[in-house]
């Protein structure tokens, strides 16, 4: 690591959140994103989007935080963009301010792919519009029976492609369910979501948030640099060839053989005891 970017690096324990409910566990490794206006079934405002845009950028700098829960308050994960706080003025406004609002939605989406933390949504009740988009742009999703998840852009008169929703929809759960999804805006249900490999996950609502949370920990505590590699992969190999594929994870894979962890997996192994990973 460079030094420019241990300068970089600081603590998120204590993060100023305005807009959404941050709290972290004890060691600090795993902090849970709360969307907090169940008022309002969680929807989101041009100051929250904003807001989780930069979050997840600045994640890269974290030097305590592995993983991240994105959930909801009271029952709703979030029911996407406010209708007075975000549809109405958009109504009034011209293109280049209409093309800002949704290239920055679509940041917001790309700096979740992008920060090194395996981010993981738990979710509940209402999951819709930009809603389902955070969900979908999370890298695993834990729900309950009660999730009722739809992309329902075409309800209020626009595409389905909407913060990626055409590209990375039906790499999840297949062209054909997710054109059934995008041009309908039909909500799709808990029971078709994890059959469909949208939900990794059903659990009763009571214990929705502590199942995330746990398996966040579960990441945090395994090789969490290696798990960021994985990840990097993940979103570059999309585009890529089988040739480019497999060069590209030997070259990821050498990088994680050099770490310590790699050791001291092995070490572990030999002395029968479990690996105390260290992410470097």
């Amino acid at each position: 690591m460079s030094s420019e970017m241990k300068a970089k690096l600081r603590p998120f324990r204590n993060y100023p959140a305005r807009h959404f409910r941050w709290t972290t566990d004890d060691s600090g490794r795993v902090a849970t994103v709360a969307f907090n206006r169940p008022e309002k079934k969680n929807a989101l405002t041009f100051e929250s989007y904003e807001e989780l845009r930069d979050l997840f950028r600045n994640l890269a700098y974290a030097s305590d935080v592995r993983s991240v829960v994105l959930t909801g308050a009271d029952g709703d994960f979030c029911s996407g963009g406010d209708v007075f706080e975000i549809i109405e003025p958009l109504t009034r406004m011209a293109m280049p301010d209409l093309i800002a609002f949704t290239r920055m939605t679509g940041d917001v989406v790309k700096a979740m792919r992008r920060c090194p933390q395996i981010i993981v949504a738990a979710i509940d009740g209402i999951c819709a519009g930009a809603g389902a988009m955070l969900a979908l742009a999370s890298d695993l999703r834990v729900a309950t029976p009660q999730a009722k998840t739809a992309f329902l852009f075409t309800r209020v008169g626009l595409a389905g492609a909407d913060m990626g929703a055409c590209g990375l929809l039906p790499r999840v759960i297949g062209q054909g369910r997710a054109a059934d999804l995008l041009y309908t805006g039909r909500a799709m249900s808990a029971e078709e979501g994890l059959a469909w490999g949208f939900h990794n996950r059903l659990v009763p609502a009571a214990e929705l948030v502590g199942a995330a949370q746990e398996l966040a920990r579960s990441l945090a505590d395994g090789p969490w640099f290696a798990h960021g590699v994985t990840k990097t992969m993940f979103n570059q190999e999309w585009a890529m060839g089988v040739d480019e594929m497999i060069e590209s994870e030997a070259q990821a894979q050498a990088i994680c053989m050099v770490t310590g962890d790699f050791r001291r997996a092995f070490e572990a192994f030999a002395a029968k005891q479990k690996p105390v990973f260290q992410g470097n």
